[in-house]
């Protein structure tokens, strides 16, 4: 039934991500003819940023196409990273593209040049036009996948930034003041620029194995052992595969009178997890005792040297702090 649900979640956003690009394109191809056409900076910096927006999307579309590739052995979580990949991808290159805006839009102030500031308003009005209605057909699905999100900000960006264009080429139609393009330039990187730092600073804290946003590790861990049987919870760790993806581990220790009810203690852990923090997949070790005496998460170490193998094997009875044993269940949603 989850698997149906999300097939069919995915047909959704990838019918409204093809619907985006249809109209972006459109958009990008005015607004290049037009910038070209009238002279005008703004209008460029807002079809450079709709070229991204294109980018973005087809990026996009191409990260949920990855995404339904089924694991293997060389890839056991799958392709659903690429989903963050490619908002990294997205934010970074739109980043970059800001401040081209910016410099082009210093050249501007210096030597400011004349602008057909009719024609300008006029396809500044198709382009938000065009804007409004991806944004529409993106918003419903941006607040629970970032992937999504990251395309939705693309093209409201773009929205502000044409209506920026627009009061712009109102003003300039009446006064005259060609200044006023360079001057909405610069807003249009400002604007760039804070849409792509927020998508980078969520897509690297998602790379790097983050706690999702939103989720207390010790808020988890009380839940968890408020379960019969359970008396304490250690080694928690707590990430995101992809926007609709959580996943945990942990160790659990359960007394020894429990031990016949491991099946329905991981299964009612689970259930909680699911519900209160919409936590899918788990791999829970349970133990009869705690196995270290570490607080908090576990601490990494890297692959021993060869000298330190070598030492191992001369001395196989000696363990490595913290090693544990005990009955793992993995299980996802």
């Amino acid at each position: 039934m989850h698997a149906h649900a999300d097939t069919h979640l995915d047909q959704s956003i990838t019918g409204r991500f093809k619907y985006a690009i249809v109209l972006t394109s459109l958009t990008l191809v005015a607004e290049l003819v037009g910038g070209i056409w009238t002279n005008s900076l703004a209008l460029l910096s807002d079809a450079a940023h709709v070229f991204l927006d294109l980018f973005a999307l087809l990026l996009s579309l191409g990260a949920i196409k990855l995404a339904s590739y089924p694991v293997s052995d060389t890839r056991t979580f799958g392709w659903h990273r690429t989903e963050v990949f490619a908002s990294f991808i997205n934010g970074s290159t739109v980043f970059i593209i800001a401040g081209i805006i910016c410099y082009e839009a210093v050249g501007r102030f210096m030597h400011p040049e004349a602008v057909k500031s009719l024609e300008m308003l006029i396809i500044a009005v198709v382009g938000l036009v065009a804007n409004l209605l991806s944004a529409s057909a993106l918003h419903s699905h941006s607040h629970d996948d970032l992937n999504v999100h990251s395309a939705f900000l693309h093209v409201i960006g773009d929205a502000a930034a044409s209506v920026g264009v627009i009061v712009g080429g109102i003003v300039m139609y009446f006064t005259n003041w060609y200044l006023l393009d360079a001057i909405i330039s610069m807003g249009i990187g400002f604007i760039i620029f804070w849409g792509s730092w927020r998508v980078m600073r969520e897509s690297v804290h998602i790379l790097l194995e983050g706690v999702p946003r939103g989720i207390d590790v010790k808020q988890v861990a009380f839940a968890i052992s408020e379960v019969e049987g359970v008396e304490e919870v250690h080694h928690l760790n707590i990430w995101t595969i992809c926007s609709h993806i959580i996943a945990l581990s942990a160790h659990v220790v359960v007394p020894e009178q429990y031990q016949d009810e491991h099946d329905k203690i991981i299964g009612k852990i689970e259930e909680k997890l699911f519900q209160h923090f919409h936590i899918s997949h788990t791999t829970l070790q349970l133990e009869k005792t705690r196995c270290t005496e570490v607080q908090g998460a576990k601490q990494f170490r890297h692959r021993p040297r060869a000298s330190a193998v070598a030492h191992a094997h001369a001395h196989p009875h000696q363990h490595p702090h913290g090693s544990c044993s005990g009955h793992h269940h993995d299980h996802t949603h």
